[in-house]
């Protein structure tokens, strides 16, 4: 019992952290309920552990009388003499009681309970070390789905990824390394969740922080964050030195800061926009590049009414009204995007001249086609080359006249590019 004892501890000290006064103290409140079982009623019954040896022994409060009237209250004054030679009726002495076999029966019934209480200790130890954690990164490895929860292993402990903190548009497999943020520690009934995430938009926001040492050293200031998760983000930088371009910081050379970030966001687009204290240019900030023609600001209900070129509508309210969404979420005002009307005719006829300018040089293109170039012209997402090479293939794809050859229409594009750019060299 006593090394089997000592082995136990021994593991539970090295590979769960759990410190041994604490693992001792957890082991001596199951022994003593078995020292109850096998000894009985004595009064004031307590069991050590010897720390080195593992010796488990039993002792109980006794009280000298010349008369025992209850062996599991008092001793004689001829047996207490044996322990303690000086030993006084009514004096109270400590004496071993522990008996025959007791370690036997102690290592049975601590097998029931020993877990339990080291368990508990074990929680309140995960508890201790992360609650202070909240807010950090942390690495892990998937171990196990419980229906779509995924259970991730730090290594000395398990925490929690549940499907509202999942990503919709990210699939994990077991095995897998990934990296979360943790966004609470729950003390429950059944002891301490360690809740992880990778949706919250506080999860981006610490990536920069790693990323972007201006943005960990205060240099630059994030003032604002929206986020769908999966598909777009946008931030809002500021700094108070006018030597350092927030922006640009973000984007680091050759766009290497924000590539890392957004590989770790598995191709989820990341819009770095510059803040301004004037709501004007923080919603022109934050819309761009679409081009904005007229504002219509209320002050009192903090709503903006943006008025757009036909043509720039589509690009400013975003595939299925996502960026004007964020673009909302992020300044805190309801940001509202209306086309401008052609109210006489010289515009119309102007432009429906540029609508054919438009759409007749995307068709000149070798590999693009007459009602492919009408539907990009008409769809406010490409009006000439250098829009195009810039769309995503996903976009393209949504077009009913494009759909599956979206890689085509890019390719043919690129190639334009390439071709113009060796006429002009």
């Amino acid at each position: 019992m006593n090394a089997d004892l000592l082995t136990v501890l021994d593991f539970w000290e090295r590979e769960k952290g759990i410190n041994r006064e604490t693992l001792l103290g957890a082991v001596q409140e199951s022994l003593l309920a078995a020292a109850k079982k096998a000894v009985g009623p004595a009064r004031e019954l307590s069991v050590q552990i010897d720390p080195k040896s593992g010796d488990i022994k039993a002792f109980a409060k006794l009280i000298v009388s010349d008369r025992v009237l209850s062996k599991h209250d008092q001793i004689s004054v001829f047996d207490a003499r044996r322990t303690k030679p000086d030993a006084n009726i009514g004096e109270e002495l400590l004496i071993e009681v522990t008996p025959q076999g007791f370690g036997r029966i102690a290592s049975q019934y601590a097998k029931q309970s020993l877990m339990q209480q080291i368990r508990k200790a074990e929680k309140q130890l995960i508890f201790n070390e992360f609650k202070d954690r909240v807010g950090e990164i942390v690495s892990g490895i998937v171990r196990r789905f419980e229906r779509s929860d995924v259970t991730v292993d730090l290594g000395k402990y398990e925490a929690l990824l549940p499907n509202r903190e999942r990503v919709p548009t990210e699939e994990y497999q077991i095995g897998e390394r990934i990296r979360c943020y943790v966004k609470a520690v729950d003390n429950g009934a059944h002891g301490p969740d360690i809740i992880l995430s990778r949706a919250d938009h506080n999860f981006v926001l610490k990536l920069f922080q790693v990323e972007v040492s201006e943005i960990h050293d205060g240099t630059i200031e994030v003032k604002g964050i929206a986020r769908e998760p999966g598909f777009r983000t946008k931030i809002a930088v500021w700094t108070r030195d006018e030597k350092v371009d927030p922006v640009g910081a973000c984007v680091g050379l050759r766009g290497q800061r924000v590539k890392n970030i957004v590989r770790e966001l598995n191709n989820e687009k990341v819009d770095i926009i510059r803040w301004a204290p004037n709501i004007r240019d923080y919603v022109t900030n934050a819309l761009s590049p679409a081009k904005l023609k007229h504002f219509e600001i209320d002050e009192t209900r903090r709503r903006v009414k943006v008025t757009v070129a036909a043509d720039q509508l589509s690009q400013a309210i975003g595939k299925r009204g996502q960026n004007a969404r964020l673009t909302s979420r992020l300044t805190g005002w309801q940001v509202d995007i209306e086309a401008e009307e052609m109210a006489v005719a010289p515009v119309d006829e102007k432009f429906n001249t540029q609508f054919s300018e438009a759409v007749k040089n995307l068709a000149s293109i070798p590999g693009i086609a007459a009602e492919q170039a009408e539907a990009l012209v008409r769809a406010g997402m490409a009006t000439s080359l250098e829009d195009l090479v810039q769309m995503d293939e996903a976009d393209l794809a949504e077009l009913p006249q494009i759909g599956s050859a979206a890689a085509s229409v890019l390719e043919a594009a690129r190639l334009e590019v390439a071709r113009r750019t060796l006429e002009v060299g």
